[in-house]
């Protein structure tokens, strides 16, 4: 899937949505949970007891790719690319203040 900035992307086995904050140049599967993320909110499938949680608000990201999703609906995870689990994205630290 070819992926740009600012597509909405939705989970299939859950209440997951994301938003793509950089995407990267070749297209690639963006999975949720095990199943293929979708651009529509409809077509979601039953999934099994899912214990990774997707907090909203975190990003999300495979710096090889060029890769930051945004999480805007909480749900079940995990997220990966091209069966490769994402990474939660480390805060940047302030300059200091002396």
């Amino acid at each position: 899937m070819k992926l740009s900035v600012g597509s909405r992307l939705h989970s299939r086995v859950g209440t997951a949505s994301v938003i793509v904050i950089r995407a990267p140049k070749i297209d690639v599967e963006l999975a949720c949970a095990g199943q293929p993320m979708s651009d529509s909110d409809g077509d979601r499938v039953a999934a099994d007891d899912l214990a990774f949680d997707l907090p909203m608000g975190k990003r999300f990201e495979d710096a090889g790719l060029g890769l930051e999703l945004l999480v805007t609906s909480a749900g079940s995870g995990p997220l990966s690319v091209d069966g490769v689990p994402l990474t939660i994205r480390a805060p940047r630290t302030l300059p200091a203040s002396d």
